[in-house]
This record gives C-alpha cells, structure tokens and sequence, in this order.
C-alpha cells in the first residue's frame, strides 16, 4: 500500500466514525424514545455505542478501497449514499420522532447496502465481504424500529 492508499484508508475510517459518533452523540435518545414501548427484542442501550463503531471502521475501510480502486465507478456513489441515509435515519427516528419516516430510510439504506455488496461481490469482494455485518444489523434494526412503530402509533 502506498502512501496516497494508507491516507485514503485513514481519512475513511477517521471521518466515517467521526461522523456516525458526532450524529449519534447529537440524537441520544432522551424522555421521549426512553417512554416508548420497545419489543422484547431491543437490546440494552450500552449495545449500540460499541456495535456501530466497530461498524463503521469496517464501512470506512470499505468506502476507502472502493474510492481507490472504483472512482468515477458506481461503487463509491453507492457508498456515499448509504452513509448519507446511515446519518440521517437518527435525526429522523430521535428528534423527529418518527420512527414511520425513520422506517422509510432504513429500508433505502439497506437496499443501498445490498446493492453496494452486489456490486462489490465482483470488483473487490473484501469491500462486500466488510459490508455483511453491517447488513445483518441493518436488518435486525429495520425489524426493531418497525416493531417500535408498530407498538406506539401515533
């Protein structure tokens, strides 16, 4: 790896953590989300800190590879749009108290992340293979916010 590759991979990692801390730390759940009914299923609270950090130093590393080895591809579009729904669904979901809304845009992430892995199955499989359990929590965060909404209509 060279030098301009090595910033690249620090740059994604440093910024895409900074970003999903800095949205998670300016939506902490307060009275409102702490008052609503929650599926049998919901983790505890101290889960989700640790869980999406380790997420997105796996999706930086794998914005940062499809940066370097598809630009101008779609590879990298596509990353860009499921970080831009992964950092708008919590202003969504917790200060505008809308977990239907919040619904509609996990639903989009996780369609962008799986065509993201689709695509990157091919070109740069570890990119996709990064991107597996970011699915996988994706999904079971699709089905705790519907269970959320579906226990507390508005």
């Amino acid at each position: 790896m060279n030098k301009s590759h090595a910033l690249t991979l620090i740059l994604f990692v440093v910024l895409t953590v900074a970003a999903g801390s800095l949205v998670g730390y300016s939506t902490i759940p307060g009275p409102w989300y702490q008052g609503l009914q929650k599926p049998s299923f919901n983790p505890p609270s101290w889960v989700f800190g640790p869980v999406w950090t380790a997420l997105y130093v796996l999706i930086g590393i794998a914005g940062a590879r499809v940066f370097i080895r598809e630009r101008g591809n779609w590879l990298p579009k596509i990353w860009f749009l499921q970080m831009a729904l992964n950092l708008v669904w919590s202003p969504v979901f917790f200060i505008l108290h809308r977990p239907d809304l919040a619904l509609v845009v996990l639903i989009a992430m996780l369609i962008a992340i799986l065509c993201f892995i689709t695509l990157a199955w091919s070109r740069d499989r570890p990119s996709a293979l990064l991107f597996l359990p970011y699915a996988a929590w994706v999904l079971f965060a699709g089905l705790l916010n519907g269970a959320i909404w579906q226990l507390n209509p508005v």
